[in-house]
């Protein structure tokens, strides 16, 4: 198994085991807990449809059940939780639906950014691009897919950030969320790591040459890998998902 790849073939340990301390975060006590739920949940050490149990939560948090059932209230508010009146409160399973429509919004952000940026990014800019996309490779060549996957949203981020316009990267971590906890299922697929430096490596080669319609179309291609490699995953897994047409929460 590559380094950092959750094995969901496998009845897991609970996710509870893999919340990090909550003294790890800032904020209220709530806003702490809420913050590491989301990334356990993001990361998938919660795997879609699995049971949040909160006195289990409780516990390894160290804290009372009120920040938890705030925190579990608020991941649902943003589709990350399902609550079932008299059942449980269950870790949102994937929706195609809102896969794609998230990935339609993060596309039209993005792109408009990169075809922005492309005519006046900085030579500081750039260094710090190629410097990010180094890492990227060794951590490629060593397997790493929770470091890449960290050094590809750093990426991604910087992009946006340099268009000057500092709201987009709320809107587009917005529109992204559902769609990023998919997405690390895809990166541990044989040959993604490689393919994917090779697709942030012609961004950075359009960038470079400050070609604006070369650097949006290098960056769909990009963006537009996810539903093919998501497409296949729904048939070969369908208990990740939501029936079609339904929401995942």
């Amino acid at each position: 198994m590559l380094r950092g790849e959750t094995d969901l073939s496998q009845e897991p340990t609970s996710g509870a085991q893999r919340l990090r301390p909550v003294e790890d975060f800032a904020g209220s006590l709530a806003q702490r807990c809420y913050l590491s739920l989301r990334e356990a949940i993001l990361s998938l050490a919660y795997r879609p449809g699995e049971v949040l149990k909160k006195p289990e939560i409780c516990a390894r948090l160290g804290v009372s059940r009120s920040p938890v059932a705030e925190a579990v209230a608020r991941l649902a508010g943003e589709g990350l939780v399902e609550v079932v009146p008299q059942a449980g409160s269950f870790v949102s399973r994937f929706s195609m639906d809102d896969i794609r429509e998230g990935a339609f919004l993060r596309e039209a952000i993005e792109l408009a950014a990169v075809e922005d940026l492309a005519p006046r990014i900085t030579e500081d800019q750039l260094v710090l691009l190629r410097r990010n996309l180094r890492v990227q490779a060794a951590l490629a060549d060593d397997g790493d897919v929770e470091g890449f996957y960290g050094l590809d949203g750093e990426m991604h981020a910087l992009i946006l950030s340099f268009t000057g316009h500092r709201k987009l990267a709320q809107a587009a971590e917005t529109a992204w969320l559902n769609v990023a906890r998919a997405r690390r299922m895809t990166l541990p697929v044989a040959g993604r790591l490689a393919l994917t430096l090779a697709e942030h490596q012609a961004v950075l080669a359009a960038l470079e040459a400050r070609d604006g319609e070369r650097a949006r179309m290098a960056l769909r291609h990009h963006l537009r890998q996810l539903l093919h490699h998501l497409e296949p995953l729904q048939r070969e897994r369908p208990d990740l998902f939501a029936p079609r047409g339904q929401p995942s929460a």
